[in-house]
Parts: structure tokens; C-alpha cells; sequence
């Protein structure tokens, strides 16, 4: 059964258990994340936070993030706690070649806050930064700026006694359905190795950067790029009067023939079901009908267009 999202817990400030963090330190912490991340490294600047992903050399998503800098040499990804032993296992064959060092954070404590964020922000000391992508830190606490209609912020605290907060389900609901909203799609491990960047609309994010040289998969998500190469991309709707669909079930059209599969899913303030899904980009362009079993799914807009967009312009734009 589908939790039912509360704006009020979120509000209050609530555990984001579905997330975690892996933090990469060292000398050659920024030579080692730039050759294996989409982002341009340099970009996360302690103000700046880039999304990027982790790909296999076929290009394939093993994870995607955001990146963080609390420190001098020291980042930290945020990404689902699902990926978090996997992707840290996969980077950890590469970092014994750099000084370099990878812990994986699974007791660190993740906040979500949404109206209330401005006076934890000043319990906690830190400026609560107003643009989506936009990061202040601390040495006891750092703080994120999130997208979407839904006002949110993600608090990291190294000391878990510093703030009262709930571990609310439907919290966590609120803010999986802004996510969904803001057409914002994290990775987990039922569909790692695959998806290409693209397909969960990565590029229009500003998750991947194309004028930073080679990382692992560079080269087929480059060309999968500018050849025009993707057919599936990620899209948001609605589904009425049905239990939530999960992870991996598949979207059918008129013909029984599979078009599509959910990513991610939540029950709305309505009692609708709102979701993002990668599906087949003639589905779009032929306006064909689309359903999960027998219940027709009706697509919505996502908040975006469908395009490039360089992280190099948003931090330039933050910077102005």
C-alpha cells in the first residue's frame, strides 16, 4: 500500500533513509571523481553541487548523484542508499592508483526539510542556499538546495544530536513525490547496468557535462549524443484508481507490446499514482495510448525541456 505523502512531516524535518553518502578524500580525490564521473569536478566548488553518474565503458548508469564538496580535497556523493556498497566496491578498484581514499557514510544522517529549513539552517550555523544545485557547508553539517514547486532542502549532519527529526514515512513520501515532480529519477539497484544517462533525461539536468575530457563510458554517451542515438527518454504520469506499480513493471501499448517500465512511483495528495518511467520516444511522438496492465496512463509535463543543458552554463549562472 502506497504511503500517503505529508507535507507536514516534511515540513518538520524527515530521514531520508532511501538516500545515502559516499565521501571521497584525499590529495588526488579530484583527479580520481574526474575520471570516472560525468561531471566536471572542478564545477563542485563547495557552492555549486553537480549532479553527474557512474557508467560502465558500454555507458550504462551504475549509479547517478550529486556532488558535494565539504572540504578541502573531500567530496561527497549522495545517492541512493541501495548503490551505495556497489558503487563504492566499483570505485575502490580504481582509487588504489590515487591518493585517494572512499567511505561509505550509511550511519550519516540525511534530513529533508522543506518551510522549516531557514531555522535549522540557523540552529546549525549554516547560510540555506536559495537556487536548486546550490550547496553551504560546515565542519559539523552542509545543506542542499533541491528543485521542484515543493520548498526542500537536504541537510547532511555529522552529529545526529544536533536537530530533532522524524523518521516519517509519509515525510519521505512528500519527498519522493517532489522528486517525481521535478522530474528527478535516482537510480537503485533494480535497475543498475541499465540505462544510458539519456534515458533518465541526465543531459537536460545538467547531470552530464560534454566539454570535460574522458571518463569511463565517455565515448558511447557522447555518441549516443550527438548522433541522435536515443530512442527512450524519461517521462512523468499519472495512473487513477490502481495500487502503486514498482521498479521495472512494464508499460504496454494497444498491441501488448512493451513500450516502457517504471522507474519510481508515489501515491499523490489526490490519491492518484504519480510516476516516471523511461519509454519509448515514438510513444511521445505518435501520442499513443500507454497502460500498466489494464489502467491507461496519462502523461504529464515534466518541468523541462528535452535538451542540453552544460553544467558549465549553471555554474556560470550562479557565479553572475
Amino acid at each position: 500500500m502506497a504511503t500517503v505523502p505529508s507535507i507536514d512531516a516534511l515540513n518538520s524535518g524527515i530521514r531520508l533513509n532511501h538516500l545515502a553518502a559516499l565521501d571521497i578524500q584525499g590529495p588526488d580525490a579530484e583527479k580520481f571523481l574526474q575520471g570516472q564521473t560525468s561531471a566536471q569536478v572542478s564545477l563542485a566548488d563547495g557552492r555549486f553541487a553537480p549532479l553527474t553518474c557512474f557508467c560502465t565503458p558500454k555507458g550504462r548508469m551504475l549509479a547517478n548523484a550529486q556532488l558535494m564538496k565539504v572540504g578541502d580535497s573531500h567530496y561527497r556523493l549522495l545517492l541512493s542508499a541501495s548503490l551505495l556498497e556497489t558503487l563504492s566496491s566499483h570505485l575502490k578498484k580504481f582509487a588504489a592508483f590515487y591518493k585517494a581514499e572512499l567511505t561509505p557514510l550509511p550511519g550519516l544522517l540525511l534530513v529533508g526539510v522543506g518551510e522549516n529549513a531557514r531555522s535549522v539552517a540557523e540552529t546549525l550555523d549554516l547560510p540555506l542556499p536559495n537556487a536548486p544545485g546550490t550547496q553551504s557547508t560546515n565542519p559539523h553539517a552542509s545543506v542542499l538546495c533541491y528543485p521542484g514547486d515543493t520548498p526542500r532542502w537536504l541537510f547532511c549532519l555529522e552529529d545526529d544530536t544536533l536537530i530533532e527529526t522524524l523518521d516519517d514515512e509519509g515525510g519521505r513520501a512528500a519527498w519522493q513525490l517532489a522528486d517525481i515532480r521535478s522530474g528527478l529519477a535516482w537510480l537503485t539497484e533494480a535497475q543498475q547496468d541499465h540505462f544510458l544517462p539519456q534515458m533518465l533525461n541526465w543531459e537536460a539536468l545538467g547531470g552530464i557535462s560534454f566539454k570535460k575530457g574522458c571518463y569511463t563510458g565517455q565515448e558511447v554517451v557522447a555518441r549516443a549524443h550527438f548522433r541522435g542515438q536515443v530512442k527512450k527518454r524519461l517521462v512523468r504520469a499519472e495512473l487513477s484508481n490502481i495500487e502503486a506499480p514498482t521498479t521495472g513493471d512494464t508499460i504496454i501499448n494497444e498491441a501488448n507490446k512493451a513500450v516502457g517500465e517504471v522507474v519510481t512511483s508515489a501515491l499523490s495528495e489526490t490519491g492518484s499514482i504519480e510516476l516516471l518511467a523511461v519509454m519509448n520516444t515514438k510513444v511521445m511522438e505518435e501520442a499513443m495510448p500507454v497502460y500498466i496492465g489494464e489502467a491507461r496512463l496519462t502523461l504529464l509535463d515534466l518541468p523541462y525541456a528535452i535538451e542540453r543543458l552544460d553544467p558549465e552554463q549553471l555554474a556560470m549562472g550562479l557565479a553572475n
